[in-house]
Formats: C-alpha cells, structure tokens, sequence
C-alpha cells in the first residue's frame, strides 16, 4: 500500500502479538477523477471490523470521494473494493444500504417538508406505515445514545445540527456492519460531539467497522485506533497509533506544523470599546460608547415561529467596531432565529437591530449588503450559493455588474479576479469556471467566506459557524482572517457551536439559552465554567474579580 506509516514499531508489535481478523472492507489502488480534476489515485486502505477508521485530510483532499465510492454513489474509475472478502462493487447506494452499509453524508438527504419519522419510513418499509412504532423506535435510539428529536416535528423547522442528528438516527436504526461518517460532528455542541463519539464506540464494540472522517483532533484522540491521512487525492501517512501521532498527522495533512491556538493573531488592532458585563438576569454586556458608533445595535429581538413558540425573547447587544462578540449556546436556542434575522432573512415578531446607525429591520438581504453587512449563513447550500453557477460567480456574486462590458459579462475578467481570491483564501478547484456544486464542502465554505469578508465597504460581519467542515489548517487560516477585519474596524457577530473557538478568538462571549440571553463575560478560558452553566440554562456566579481580563 502507498503512503508512509507513521508507527512503525507499533504495527510491528501488533503483528507479533498474533494474527488479525480478516478485514471488513478492503479497498486497492482505488482511482476517480471528474473531468480535469484527478479526485483519488491509487488509494488503498483497510479496515476492521470492531475498529473506528478516522480519515484525515485537507478539504478538497479526496475524502468524501472516497467515502462515495463505498456507498455507491460514484463508481472508480480503478482499483478494487472487498467487503466481508468478498468483492464489492455497488451499483447505488440502495445496493450498499442491502450489503449493510450506511453513510451520514457531509450534506443532509432529507425531505424538509416531512416529518422526523416519515424521513425515517423512507426506504425502510413497505405495506402499511406504522408510524407510533418507528417513533418508539427513535425513543429507544434517544434513551440509548443521546440523540434527542421530537418524532414529530418536520425537517424545514429543525436547525442544522438537529438535522445532522436526524441522519445520524437514520443510519443507526438500520443497524449496519460498516458505519460512514462523513464530518458528522461538524454541526454538533461538544456534549453531542462527547454522545456521538460514544455511539461510534459502542458500534464498532458491537463488531461494526466505523470509518470517521473528520478534521477535529480531540475526536482523534478519543476514539481513532487507526488512522489514514490523504493529500491531493493520495495516501501520504498511516498511523497505528493515532492518539500518540497527533502532530504528526497533522503535519501529513497540511505539510507544517500548526500554530498554537485557532489562529495566529495578523497584527495588533486596537482594543474594543469596553465592555460592562452583567449577570444572568441583567441586560447584555454592551461596550461604553453611542449607540450610532455601534457596528451593531439589537434592541429586544422576539421571534415566535408559525405555532406561536416563542425561539428568541428580546435579544439586546451591542457590538463595538472593532469588536469580537461570540454567540455560544446548544444548538437550537435561537442562534439559528438570530442569524436570520440579522441576515434579512427573517422579520422579528417584535424589536428592532441597527447596522452602524442605521435601522435594518426587517429589511431585505440586499439592503444589508449595501449597509456594509458581510453574512456567512451556516447553511451555506440553502442560502449562500447557487451551485449550479460557477465557482467566479458564486465569488463575485453580488459583484457581477461590475463586470459587464456593452451589457455582457466579461468572463475572462471575473475569472482572474476570482482566481486572486481563491489563492489569498486558498480555495482548491481546477479552474474559476468549474461548477461550483462540484467543490468538496470545506472549499464551498473558503469561497462562501472569501466573497464576504472582501466585501467593500464591510462595517460588521455575520459569522454563523464560518469553521463548519474545515480542516484544522483552514481554521486557523479563517480566523486570521476574521480578526484582520476586525483589526480593521470591523464589528463582528461569530455564532459558533465550537466553544474553544470562541474562548481563543472572541473578545466577548454572551450565552443563548432556549432563544434568551443568559449572560456575558470576557472571552477566556477561566470563564469556561460559568459560560458552561449558562448553557445548560442555570445562572453562575461571577468571575472572582482578580480573575477577570483586563
């Protein structure tokens, strides 16, 4: 097999212990390209049964291609697949459902407009639907792994991380003897990330084979006992030992060492206006300066949905130019409610929001652009591109009459400034003119970030998990770029469900719980355990004085 093992006096120590299980799934010199794009070479890997199989590497390094080959969605173009020794070469992926094979994608397969329980139906029963039955099923799934959905509720209302649940649900009900999990965890809170984990543990103890990808090393360290590192569509390490061979992983992945932290800080900016932090039940920190000086004024934001429930009650912040402001909580707490509003996506019940003095409420997407307002919504497929433009389009999107030349679009033009930007952001696609459906995720999201954080003039930034799906050295590149923005003047609003994220890049930190502000504080890594309280809905004390950031 190709690509260096990282651990070689383990492996061999393994081997003199005894002869292994056959291995569950064997893939051999596995090769898929897309027009000019060589997706995978001579890739090879196995893996057991009983074993969790993390696959590391850059976004756009080959990954989910690879995981599409052995679900059946896409067909090598070389190479051999084996499942259980016998070979394997599915035609679809209701083939690889029938051999025992499930997959929770990076991008969600629902239906929106049905319910939780009749996604579930789909494809799994015939004759009468006996729907009280499945959802005591997902009510024995909740009780088993943590997985909390309501039977019920229909998909269009759910947040993205209830969605992901919904997928993951979905495969584990079918009980299968392979498990592939492409960036599950991106959407989930820690504490679901901790049950997810959990999960993967308990399948693969059952005798599945679990084959995780993901980008988050803690997840690594937890659960991985081997791991496979690709780059440029490659096999370029191996690891028999992953937990001990961290760095060195990551090394294999973006060809240097991380810097310590999310991001290195670019330059010094200037302190935000200072902030009087509150407690629980109090009104939000909000810097000590006019409110026509503020990036962002929200006063008493209310959001009921159609049925009346109430999913954000009188949201009030300020957010100073120049400011990091972080929004933490467990998904589903409004955070979702408060990105629409603020994108123009979604008029509050009641209350009002003002971008640098000017009110914005309930004004349209469009009108928030012309403000100065940048938006990263955190479902970047439904409202942040068109996939079936191209990747310059979608780049310059708001910015194609610039471009027009006697009334047509000068492509050769748009494609060289997209091209800059896809270098400065290190966006990875054969061309500016391919498809931009056609990138891996953690590329679709670096082009979603690099149209927005170019924006001109740019006065405040709307960040809903702008990290979402990307690989441990596009984090660190996303968040330089956040804070030279802010190091510009740039108010920023960062929602996040990565909360040591927030505690490095944040200046400030509020806490949403059930769409109500339960606090703010300084970000910083003492404050992680009343920040923790907040989020499970309970009031904390305050930091002890001698504690507290200057």
């Amino acid at each position: 097999m190709s690509g260096a093992t990282l651990s070689e006096s383990v492996a061999d120590d393994a081997r003199a212990a005894g002869p292994v299980a056959p291995p569950l799934l064997r893939l051999d010199g596995l090769a898929k390209r897309f027009g000019q794009l060589q997706a995978l070479s001579d890739v090879s890997l196995e893996l057991h049964p009983g074993e969790v199989h993390c696959l590391l590497g850059e976004n756009g390094a080959g990954k989910s291609t690879l995981c599409n080959l052995v679900f059946g969605v896409h067909a090598p173009d070389a190479g051999h697949m084996w499942l259980g020794g016998a070979p394997y070469r599915p035609h679809s992926p209701a083939d690889a459902l029938a051999q025992g094979i499930a997959m929770v994608h990076q991008h969600f397969s629902l239906v929106p407009d049905m319910t939780v329980v009749d996604n579930m139906l789909l494809g799994q029963t015939r004759g009468v639907l006996d729907r009280r039955a499945w959802a005591a099923k997902l009510d024995a799934l909740r009780e088993r792994y943590g997985l909390a959905l309501d039977p019920r509720a229909r998909i269009q209302d759910l947040s993205v991380g209830e969605r992901q649940r919904v997928e993951i649900v979905k495969c584990l009900v079918r009980e299968p003897r392979l498990l592939v999990l492409d960036e599950p965890t991106a959407v989930l809170l820690p504490e679901e990330i901790e049950a997810l984990l959990a999960v993967c543990q308990r399948v693969a103890a059952q005798g599945c084979g679990v084959v995780l990808v993901t980008h988050k090393l803690a997840e690594i360290r937890l659960v991985a006992r081997r791991a496979t590192v690709l780059r440029g569509g490659r096999v370029v390490a191996r690891s028999e030992a992953p937990a001990q061979e961290i760095d060195a992983l990551v090394r294999a992945m973006i060809q240097r060492d991380l810097q310590p932290g999310p991001a290195p800080a670019p330059a010094a900016r200037p302190a935000p206006a200072a902030a009087a932090v509150s407690g629980p039940t109090g009104p939000a920190g909000v810097p000590a300066a006019s409110p026509r000086e503020m990036a962002l004024q929200a006063d008493g934001l209310t959001v009921r949905d159609a049925d009346g429930v109430l999913r954000l009650d009188r949201f009030t912040l300020m957010v100073a130019p120049g400011e990091i402001v972080a929004v933490a909580g467990v998904e589903g707490n409004g955070q979702s409610e408060l990105g629409a509003v603020l994108s123009g996506m979604l008029r509050p019940t009641e209350g009002r929001f003002h971008i640098c003095g000017q009110e914005m409420t309930g004004r349209p997407p469009r009108a928030l652009t012309a403000a100065g307002c940048g938006v990263v919504p955190e479902d970047r497929h439904a409202l942040a591109c068109v996939t079936g433009m191209s990747v310059a389009e979608n780049m310059m999107l708001d910015r194609l009459a610039d471009f027009r030349r006697f009334g047509l679009l000068d492509r050769s033009a748009l494609d060289a400034a997209a091209q800059a930007l896809m270098q400065r952001f290190d966006v990875r696609a054969a061309s500016a003119g391919v498809a931009f459906g056609g990138l891996s995720g953690g590329n679709q999201q670096k082009a979603v970030l690099a149209r927005e954080l170019t924006r001109e003039p740019l006065r405040f930034l709307l960040a809903a998990q702008p990290t979402r799906g990307l690989d441990v050295g596009a984090v660190e590149a996303v968040y330089g770029h956040i804070r030279a923005v802010a190091a510009r003047g740039v108010g920023v609003l960062l929602i996040s469900s990565e909360l040591e994220e927030l505690l490095a890049v944040a200046d400030r930190i509020v806490v949403l719980y059930r769409g109500r502000l339960m606090g703010s504080c300084a970000a910083g890594p003492h404050e992680r355990a009343r920040i923790g309280a907040w989020m499970a809905g309970h009031d904390a004390p305050a930091t002890q004085p001698e504690e507290v950031l200057p």
